[in-house]
């Protein structure tokens, strides 16, 4: 390979964090106008790479040599290293809330002049960028009125704003369906073919394999191997995960003997408008019913209505005006709050843990037990001791790897993160679980690991409500599987008659479909 055509050079890249060495003598070479991905499992050194790469851990703070454009670069901050026209939308969001989408794509890169903004230029222009990422949203809707996944596009929007040259993408898609991805990826074609050269971070190995042109496989922080896509050798799945893993993972989903027992939980006619534009309706009509043992998925495309259902069934933390009737057990019952559904032995794992799920900047005893707190204290005194205990055991069972329960649980990874949130749910004790996007930005032994949790739970009798954008998942986890479209249920199909083909046909139907 000429070096002509390199664009970047990471050289002996070494960062060390209090006690831990997250990178080792990394090395990454990116040709230009190519898609580069870089896959690992969580925890493997991706995210910390490209942050020493973007300037968000700057120059001397790391060991090793950045070169772009063959020229060395040491990069203070992001400001520095967008200069240069490397952008990264990093995993995590970094949008405001309460400014409309075309504040956020403009912001620290107003349209101004003499000082003062031209709204008419920038709502014009980033009703262009969001038209080229798919995005049918006006400009001045607030970023807290659409879901993450928009706000993913609305962050893509904001990069192709700026002079890109070197686009840096760590999970673009982990808050995206399958058609949304899908549409993502066909962007990123676009880009290359104007010049635009990407790092793509991805957990989803079939994007890899769909996009990718060379590959960087990262293990324990170290350079394991970089993989030629488009050569005489292919690349299979499978090989990337021996190289991820450094074993093969033979199956991709656990086994499981389904026990299915009597109904647990029946939701009937079940419609919620929309929090803001009250005359929308967002759940439409909506009946599905899960019993003791089975684990039964929701899927649908974006808009959907699946986490909205869900949220307000879950003690109304979602929409406003919902009608319908709720039944445990037979036995119809109010969930009016959170306190009341619990109480019902109702819980729900939201989609975005780092946002709703956990206290990042709390210990991980304490996310573990704070859904039933209860069940430790005594006239309102917690007993330290036996929530240290507690912790303890659910650290061990779901094997959450840290060296304490008193470590902060926003400093691990994205697996182990998740394994808190069901711990926190499984000490609780629900009769029913609702999973929302249990595994999204996880890699793939930590999602092995996550789906035997899920089979354990099922076999000791919880019912389970599996909502996931990836409909391998809800074919390869799932007794039966609801679809959903604009709010309304559309079908269900039994695990042995679904594809993914009958489950898009029934996600994109106008009407219910007939119930199996």
């Amino acid at each position: 390979m000429s070096t002509d055509n390199i664009i970047l050079e990471m050289h002996g890249i070494t960062k060390t964090f209090p006690g831990v060495k997250a990178l080792q003598d990394v090395t990454l070479s990116v040709t230009r106008g190519q898609v580069h991905a870089i896959c690992g499992e969580n925890g493997a050194g991706k995210s910390t790479l490209v942050r020493v790469l973007s300037g968000v851990y700057p120059h001397g703070t790391y060991e090793g040599d950045i070169l772009f454009e063959d020229e060395p670069c040491e990069f203070k901050n992001i400001r520095d290293s967008e200069h240069r026209g490397i952008v990264i939308i990093h995993q995590e969001l970094a949008l405001s809330p309460f400014l409309s989408i075309a504040e956020n794509i403009f912001l620290g890169n107003e349209r101004a002049s003499h000082g003062v903004i031209d709204w008419n230029a920038t709502n014009s222009e980033a009703a262009r960028l969001l038209a080229r990422v798919g995005l049918a949203e006006s400009p001045d809707t607030k970023i807290k009125d659409i879901g993450v996944g928009k706000q993913q596009l609305v962050e893509i929007a904001k990069a192709l704003s700026k002079r890109v040259k070197l686009l840096i993408l760590d999970e673009p898609t982990a808050a995206l369906n399958d058609e949304d991805s899908a549409h993502l990826l066909d962007l990123m074609r676009s880009l290359k073919g104007q010049g635009i050269t990407s790092i793509l971070i991805t957990h989803k190995l079939n994007e890899i394999a769909a996009i990718a042109d060379r590959t960087t496989v990262i293990r324990d922080g170290k350079t394991i191997e970089t993989l030629d896509m488009r050569g005489a050798e292919k690349i299979t799945e499978e090989r990337l995960i021996r190289g991820m893993v450094g074993r093969p993972l033979d199956n991709r989903f656990p086994e499981r003997q389904p026990n299915i027992g009597a109904e647990v939980l029946r939701i009937e006619d079940w419609t919620v408008y929309h929090p803001i534009n009250q005359g929308r309706k967002v759940v439409d009509g909506a009946s599905l019913s899960v019993r003791k043992g089975e684990v039964i998925g929701l899927a649908g495309l974006m808009g959907a209505g699946r986490t909205e259902l869900a949220m307000s069934v879950f003690g109304r933390t979602y929409g406003a005006n919902a009608s319908g009737q709720v039944f445990k057990d037979g036995e119809e019952i109010q969930t009016r709050s959170v306190r009341e559904a619990i109480r019902h032995g109702i819980a729900y794992a939201t989609e975005d843990r780092k946002r709703y799920g956990l206290n990042l900047i709390e210990d991980i005893k304490r996310n573990i037990t704070s859904a039933a707190l209860g069940k430790l204290s005594s006239r309102g005194v917690v007993d330290r001791e036996e929530e240290v205990l507690v912790a303890e055991r659910y650290r061990r069972e779901l094997d959450i790897k840290t060296p304490s329960v008193e470590a902060l649980v926003g400093k691990l990874s994205g697996g182990n993160q998740q394994k808190v949130v069901l711990s926190k749910w499984i000490f609780a004790a629900p009769d029913v679980l609702i999973l929302d996007e249990p595994t999204r930005g996880i890699d793939v032994g930590a999602k092995f690991e996550i789906y035997t949790i899920v089979n354990a739970l099922a076999d000791a009798g919880k019912a389970v409500i599996l909502i996931s954008s990836e409909l391998p998942e809800l074919l390869g986890m799932c007794d039966r599987i609801y679809t959903l479209n604009q709010g309304r249920v559309t079908g269900q199909l039994a695990r042995e008659e679904a594809t993914q083909e009958s489950l898009m046909l029934l996600m994109t139907k106008e009407k219910e479909g007939t119930s199996r």
